[in-house]
């Protein structure tokens, strides 16, 4: 098998030699190329045709976001964005790249090397198996609306790779009659409340980062905070609200999806329905099938749309998935699993 071929685009010099030194060591990838600036990238791209890119935003002559809007319609490539804390990230996501990684305020050579070593390979790794077509924002579909306030429902979603883009073209389709959401999307400690913060201004359900006590609310929708702790659905009353603790990873994330659909099969039951989008691994494959087993309905996307057809096709395998929707159908099959429950 031949290994990966990448080009590392970084404007510091140290860090660019750093991320060589590092990747080449993996016999599965061999760095083909370097570049300082998006002009020495394009080049780059057109001589070696790498076959991922590895992209800092901030870079000079042009921003890396810049760069991939030029760049993905005439040169479609799977990009991974190093990035410091910032909401900029999510503006690459939308401009094509497929994932990225938080660039560790770190003190010593050694700790970078293990970023490199234990984030950024599996990442690079991850994204050549990527469909880049596949990342565009869909048209809406069109929706049958709830017929009455329905509080006694919910709806849980996981997505690890792609996920960023295929939660907001699910979600931007989902009216304030929609019921409280659930969702774990695999991402660094930090990210989670920017990314909520986002689509909560993109969207027109409420949107936030979830803390232990937040009620599951009609119209709203609760993200699990990226680190290192899981978020649960626990039934209180007549309705529900969300645990956020530690744990241990699962499936070798935390929070994982596998935790919180579990944690929905016991609490909610039947009154739930389920969607796994794009990602690599099986994270909550098993379960959505405990959340189908407890009479749930469940929705998986189908491997035409996904960025990484992992989660999906192991949930779907395993008998987890009801219905297999295109991205852009998600949302209305949402609704019409709702109004007949």
């Amino acid at each position: 098998m031949q290994p990966i071929k990448v080009l590392v685009v970084d404007d510091s010099i140290v860090f660019r030699e750093l991320l060589v030194q590092n990747l080449n060591k993996d016999p599965a990838i061999r760095v083909v190329a370097t570049a300082k600036d998006p002009f020495e990238a394009r080049d780059a791209i057109l001589a070696h045709r790498p076959d991922v890119m590895t992209l800092d935003i901030e870079l000079p002559r042009m921003s890396g976001i810049e760069f991939l809007r030029k760049l993905m319609p005439q040169y479609p490539l799977p990009v991974v964005v190093i990035s410091s804390l910032s909401d900029k990230v999510f503006d690459a996501m939308s401009a094509g790249a497929v994932d990225f990684v938080a660039k560790p305020a770190v003190s010593s050579r050694r700790q970078l090397e293990d970023f490199i070593r234990n984030e950024l390979l599996v990442k690079v790794k991850i994204a050549s198996t990527a469909k880049i077509g596949n990342i565009k924002r869909v048209v809406p579909a069109q929706q049958s609306y709830l017929s009455a306030k329905k509080n006694h429902l919910l709806v849980a979603i996981g997505a690890s790779t792609g996920g960023t883009e295929a939660i907001f073209n699910v979600v931007k389709d989902y009216g304030t009659d929609i019921p409280g959401i659930v969702c774990v999307q695999h991402m660094p400690p930090g990210f989670t409340a920017m990314y909520a913060k986002r689509l909560n201004d993109q969207c027109r359900i409420r949107v936030k980062e979830a803390e232990t006590g937040d009620r599951v609310q009609q119209g709203s929708m609760l993200i699990a905070p990226g680190g290192d702790r899981h978020m649960h659905l626990v039934k209180v009353g007549d309705g529900y609200q969300v645990e956020v603790k530690p744990g241990p990873k699962v499936n070798g994330h935390c929070p994982s999806v596998e935790v919180l659909f579990e944690s929905v099969a016991r609490a909610a039951g039947a009154d739930a329905v389920g969607i796994i989008l794009t990602g690599m691994g099986g994270d909550g494959a098993k379960g959505l099938l405990s959340m189908r087993k407890a009479g749930a309905r469940t929705i998986g996307q189908d491997e035409s749309t996904c960025v990484v057809y992992g989660m999906p096709k192991v949930a779907y395998d395993l008998g987890a998935v009801e219905y297999q929707e295109k991205l852009s159908d998600i949302a209305g099959r949402t609704y019409a699993l709702l109004n007949k429950m």
